[in-house]
């Protein structure tokens, strides 16, 4: 098996990661419920999650970083959480995933808020400057996709940000946490969304924000909270006025040791490790006749590890299944649950084959990917 579908979910994870995990399992008892000592330890152990995702994102406060169970519930949140109403104005880009895109179009048909998606340039990649000639006066927030799980081309957030000024900005960090640099984003991104199953080679049921001080907030759901429980009101303080209920204690001991993990191995050697097969694997499928790549071309610095090609006279379905029956090669085909992606990019509706990159894969997995589209294109691929 040669698997390329990093960008759904990594694997395969760090021995650390299913040790941590599995010895949550057998422990007892859920943080913040109790006083006895397995209490207190599972409450360590969130906490060491919580102090990790702190300094994947530069933040120095951990009590900032809110788990969630994945970034979708995480972006649901922060949208909310800023508590728009009729009128405002949202900026996006044209290239966000449905787990921005569906909440946007909620708030807009629902609440009478105009949400404005800003289209790539012929590059493939977003433009600041047309995020600045777009903000208005009433423009109340911008969300952002920092990386395309479709094109894997890289937004330029903080440079958006800065043009956008005093604008909130939420950044999905979906597809670049623990595979791109991000320990200065807390200082300039407004709420940072993340998952903990890809990139951060965590455990799935796993993901959060981290919201930088200052930015208001309100909770998308209240309930126990292991705080203030002599109240009916919800805690009002991070993390618990957006931890209602109890956590996944198990995964988080697995997302504390991923991150623990990539600390030690440093995201910028994981951003190097991932690009160098990226540019085997371009420079080799560049060469098959008929095949055309999503997004920035090979030897872009402005992409992930995520490489969605198009080829001509086979569906991307047909080309995944292929791939995997013939060489063993797992791949993602379709939409990729990011419609407006393939809009942009003019693969809609047929969808493209997505190879995505990660730490564990080898030059030799990259090159023998390129050549198996080589093959299927000449007719000559294996059945």
């Amino acid at each position: 098996m040669i698997y390329l579908d990093n960008a759904a979910t990594s694997f395969p994870k760090p021995e650390a990661v299913v040790k941590a995990v599995e010895r949550a399992m057998l422990a007892p008892a859920s943080p913040g419920r109790s006083g006895h000592a397995a209490a207190h330890a599972a409450s360590r152990t969130v906490y060491r999650a919580r102090k990790g995702m702190a300094k994947i994102f530069g933040a120095s406060d951990p009590e900032r970083v809110c788990f969630a169970p994945n970034v979708t519930w995480a972006i649901n949140a922060a949208v909310g959480g800023f508590g728009l109403g009729p009128g405002a104005h949202v900026l996006s880009g044209s290239l966000e995933h449905n787990s921005t895109a569906r909440p946007l179009a909620l708030i807009s048909g629902a609440s009478g808020i105009e949400w404005e998606a800003v289209p790539p340039g012929p590059d493939g990649v977003l433009d600041p400057e047309e995020f600045r000639r777009r903000l208005r006066a009433d423009t109340r927030l911008i969300v952002l996709n920092h990386a395309s799980n479709v094109t894997g081309a890289l937004a330029p957030a903080r440079e958006i940000k800065e043009a956008a000024g005093d604008v909130p900005m939420i950044v999905d960090t979906a597809q670049t946490a623990g595979s791109v640099p991000l320990d200065g984003m807390a200082s300039w991104a407004d709420v940072i969304c993340f998952t903990g199953h890809k990139g951060l080679l965590g455990p799935t049921g796993t993901g959060g924000l981290c919201i930088r001080e200052g930015t208001p907030f309100r909770p998308l759901a209240v309930g126990g909270s292991g705080s203030r429980s002599e109240s009916l009101e919800h805690p009002d303080f991070l993390p618990d006025a957006l931890e209602a209920g109890t956590q996944n204690t198990h995964g988080l001991a697995g997302l504390a040791a991923a991150a623990e993990f990539l600390l030690a191995a440093g995201v910028e050697n994981v951003r190097a490790h991932e690009m160098r097969l990226t540019g085997i694997f371009m420079e080799g499928a560049s060469k098959v006749p008929g095949l055309a790549f999503l997004g920035p071309g090979p030897g872009d610095p402005r992409r992930v590890a995520t490489v969605s090609v198009v080829m001509e006279g086979i569906s991307s379905s047909d080309l995944a299944r292929r791939l995997e029956e013939g060489y063993g090669i797992m791949t993602r085909s379709g939409l990729h649950c990011a419609p407006m992606a393939h809009r942009a990019s003019g693969s809609f509706p047929g969808g493209a084959t997505r190879f995505s990159f990660g730490l564990f894969n080898t030059e030799e997995e990259a090159v023998a990917a390129a050549g198996a589209l080589g093959e299927i294109a000449a007719g000559r691929g294996r059945r």
